[in-house]
């Protein structure tokens, strides 16, 4: 849409029959700031109409946050997990534990003590020939089974009363800050199903309605930002060199009775037009550059679109 404008201010300001060489044309304008979703869940809620003033953090729009909600639940349970196993390392094994595989060892010892004299008891047997080598070898089955055990057991309780290893708590640990970072983004993923307002402005448009699901990253609102609009003009080639930000201008603005004053802002380093052949003093006369003046001393905010002609004070 800016092409068209760009080639009409052009022309008017190559065509102008006005005696002011100073005098330029264009619009008023505001910064534009598109508002995007980042899920693509259905809006719900649309807080805010077409040309309503906001302010930061006002609620414009609301999508919906069930699946959101699902989410954060399952990292917050995952969290309390990882602390609670944390905490059991810290506080380090129970006296209930350390007596039961106390215990269980000495069972153990027992049930070997018994295995070792039924396999003295088969071995005698067996050596006068009374017994078969199937009932041995059960026998020595039976006590190495017996043994075995014995160490496990015995494992079990030197493990306990040593206690918690270094690097058990460093697993833990990690293991719960990465639980812990799990849930932080799916309360922010929670927070952005919530649009605000970023800075204070104007709703201009609203491009999708409660109940369509927009793609994730699509705009949904355009808001005009500042609390005044600005003049957007072309500077022909000729005045450029003597526009710079900070020159003041006069602006007749359509619709007002008298003119506004106005500050420049930024001027293009580029030229808005250019032709594709060399630049002959005839074609540079043809070149215009952006410039935009914010206005000064007038609180009412301005419409966007309005035509403004400005005059630069030069002198």
């Amino acid at each position: 849409m800016r092409i068209p404008l760009i080639l009409v201010f052009a022309l008017l300001a190559a065509c102008s029959n006005n005696d002011d060489a100073s005098s330029v044309v264009g619009t008023l304008s505001s910064e534009r700031v598109l508002i995007t979703v980042e899920t693509t869940e259905p809006i719900v809620d649309i807080a805010v109409a077409e040309g309503e003033r906001v302010t930061k953090g006002q609620l414009l729009l609301q999508q919906d946050t069930r699946r959101a909600e699902v989410n954060l639940s399952e990292t917050e349970a995952a969290y309390a997990q990882a602390k609670a196993r944390l905490d059991e390392l810290l506080r380090g094994p129970r006296r209930e534990q350390i007596d039961q595989a106390r215990a269980d060892t000495e069972q153990a010892q027992h049930e070997l003590e018994f295995r070792e004299a039924e396999l003295e008891r088969a071995r005698k047997v067996y050596e006068r020939q009374l017994a078969s080598p199937e009932t041995l070898d059960q026998a020595k089955n039976a006590y190495d089974t017996a043994s075995a055990t014995l160490k496990q057991r015995r494992a079990r309780l030197e493990e306990l009363l040593s206690g918690t290893t270094a690097e058990e708590l460093e697993q833990a640990e990690q293991l719960l800050r990465q639980a812990s970072a799990r849930r932080d983004a799916a309360d922010l993923d929670l927070e952005r199903h919530r649009i605000v307002a970023p800075v204070d402005g104007l709703i201009d448009t609203r491009l999708y309605e409660v109940g369509e699901r927009p793609p994730a990253g699509q705009p949904v609102l355009v808001m005009l930002t500042g609390s005044q609009v600005h003049a957007e003009v072309y500077v022909p080639e000729s005045l450029r060199v003597r526009i710079q930000p900070g020159t003041m201008a006069s602006i007749d603005i359509d619709g007002l009775d008298e003119p506004v004053s106005g500050r420049v802002r930024w001027v293009a380093s580029e030229s808005a037009f250019t032709p594709y052949y060399a630049l002959t003093e005839r074609d540079r006369g043809r070149l215009s550059y952006l410039a935009k003046i914010d206005l000064v001393d007038h609180d009412e905010r301005l419409p966007d679109g309005v035509p403004v002609e400005a005059r630069f004070e030069l002198d």
